[in-house]
C-alpha cells in the first residue's frame, strides 16, 4: 500500500481539525448556556438579598433605641 500523499495527510488533518472546531463550538455553546443560567441565578439571589436586607432594616428600626426600654412604653 503506497504512502499517502501529502495532500492527503493534509486533507485528513483539515477534516480532524473541523470536527474538533466543531466540539469546541458545541461545548462553547453549552458553557454559554450554563454561564446565562449562573448569571440568572446570581441575579436572583442578589434580589433575594436585597429584599431580607430591606426586611431586617425595617425590623431593626422598630427596635427600641434604648435596650433598656420597654417596647409598650412607646
Amino acid at each position: 500500500m503506497p504512502a499517502p500523499s501529502r495532500i492527503d495527510q493534509i486533507a485528513e488533518r483539515v477534516e480532524r481539525l473541523l470536527v474538533r472546531h466543531e466540539e469546541v463550538q458545541r461545548t462553547n455553546a453549552l458553557l454559554q448556556d450554563q454561564v446565562e443560567a449562573l448569571t440568572r441565578e446570581r441575579d436572583a439571589l442578589k434580589s433575594r438579598l436585597a429584599a431580607a436586607r430591606t426586611r431586617l432594616d425595617a425590623l431593626l428600626d422598630q427596635l427600641p433605641a434604648d435596650p433598656t426600654q420597654d417596647p409598650e412604653s412607646r
